[in-house]
């Protein structure tokens, strides 16, 4: 049994003992201690709380934990039930409640689940923040309301509503797509993108749809991270060349993948990278991305002249870091897409109807558009120390050793060579250092991050 508390929300294995995995005593409590965390600083007034999940087959149960739980509190829930991340942060907003709850594990496996807590704006709680809750959480310092005072719950459905505040975007052109007459292919890994992409591709006029795995029943055909080698089965059969594109989401639908018309996978990276390339060329602007995220959009931005930066990893550091730089795109490599014109959340219903309006327009090939991007490749490697061993020394050395080249430093540190990057993080929870690395093929990347991986070994005496 696994429990994590961190940045990202509170994510557990279902089951298991208390404090050791996302029992329901642990669920009420946590959920307790955002409660009380909103009571003391939301300055909203509508005493509201939207609730949201995935399909994975502990929601119904967490639903009901959660829900009771906020009425318990005093708090009125709007539960909008079956939906996906971006859709439930929308909600809070369009709400306009003190804040809201996705239970979700994103691409976790089927035995996870997740507590994921946004403020007033739809938007993840801070680093801050979230120690707050994980704090008042431990002290246990929150109190229950009186019967009088219990909230109330109402059930409405927020999907409709979403996909519409996609499609009046200025940047998508539902006609463009009608007349493009697209045939596209889908894998939902049967949770919530099942019921919202076909609506979505249905409303932008695409006739043909091939769905796979689009009933929203939490089992999880393959593994639900949308990673090349779990995509098999949408790349034989777009292989067979019967269809435009092709895109895959995760069990929460906020990180999006584009499948290539011939099968090959147009690269988790490059979701970002296309994405930002259309919406520049129509609203020239700064770019954001986390560290570790292709040098491509970086490129790409700069065609435009406009300027791109780097912010630590994680969605919530993406978003503050744009709002300081009044990037009109941003994301996450890993097929987030981030569109402040729609609001400040990974969406993959925004990052499809922008890319096929996209594609629209440019009368190419899915792969003619990839083609066209610079051509990087990323490495993932990682070492593992000892626990005696100071990280922390061992990065700081690093840093000085490869000072001649331009080094970051906000998220552990990344050295940017002329042609390539390597960048190292230090785990949370173990001795180990990811070494992250990008040039411009497999080999030059794994040589690059080698090459850092032999220092770091020198250094520990192994």
């Amino acid at each position: 049994m696994t429990l994590i508390k961190s940045i990202s929300g509170i994510r557990g294995t279902i089951g298991g003992s208390i404090g050791e995995g996302l029992t329901p005593l642990d669920t009420v409590k946590f959920v307790s201690a955002y409660a009380a965390f909103i009571k003391k600083t939301t300055i909203v007034t509508s005493n509201k709380i939207v609730v949201g999940r995935d399909a994975r087959i502990s929601g119904k149960m967490m639903e009901q934990l959660v829900v009771g739980t906020l009425i318990g509190c005093g708090f009125d829930v709007v539960n909008i039930g079956l939906a996906t991340t971006p859709t439930t942060e929308v909600a809070v907003a369009m709400e306009g409640a003190c804040g809201g709850i996705i239970l979700t594990a994103s691409h976790n496996p089927k035995q996870w689940n997740a507590l994921k807590l946004l403020n007033e704006k739809g938007e993840f709680l801070n680093a801050k923040e979230g120690e707050e809750v994980l704090q008042i959480a431990e002290s246990e310092d929150f109190n229950f309301a009186e019967v009088d005072l219990l909230g109330k719950i109402r059930e409405k459905d927020y999907t409709d509503k979403h996909i519409k505040a996609v499609l009046d975007l200025k940047l998508v052109d539902v006609e463009a797509v009608k007349k493009a007459n697209f045939s596209v292919a889908i894998d939902c890994v049967n949770s919530v993108g099942g019921i919202v992409i076909p609506k979505l591709l249905e409303a932008m006029g695409v006739k043909t749809v091939e769905k796979l795995y689009c009933t929203p029943d939490g089992q999880f055909p393959h593994n639900p991270e949308p990673l090349k080698e779990h995509l098999g089965d949408i790349s034989a059969l777009m292989a067979k060349g019967n269809y435009d594109v092709g895109f895959v989401v995760d069990p929460d639908v906020d990180r999006l993948v584009i499948m290539c018309e011939d099968g090959e996978m147009f690269g988790e990276e490059y979701t970002l990278v296309a994405v930002a390339d259309y919406v520049l060329q129509h609203t020239p602007g700064n770019t954001v991305s986390n560290l570790s995220s292709s040098r491509a959009l970086r490129d790409v931005t700069r065609k435009y002249g406009c300027e791109y930066n780097a912010s630590a990893v994680g969605e919530v550091n993406v978003t503050t870091l744009m709002k300081q730089t009044n990037a009109v795109i941003g994301g996450e490599g890993n097929g987030g897409i981030i569109y402040p014109a729609s609001h400040y959340g990974r969406d993959s219903l925004v990052g499809i109807a922008l890319f096929l309006t996209y594609l629209a327009k440019e009368n190419k090939k899915v792969s003619e558009i990839r083609a066209s991007y610079p051509q990087y490749f990323m490495a993932k490697q990682k070492i593992e120390l000892t626990p005696d061993v100071d990280v922390d020394a061992i990065l700081a050395t690093i840093k000085d050793k490869y000072k001649e080249f331009e080094i970051t430093d906000i998220d552990g540190v990344k050295i940017d060579y002329p042609d390539k990057w390597v960048h190292l993080r230090k785990s949370n929870t173990e001795p180990i250092i990811r070494i992250y690395s990008e040039a411009h093929s497999v080999q030059e990347a794994e040589d690059a991050g080698k090459a850092i991986i032999e220092v770091i070994k020198t250094l520990t005496g192994k």
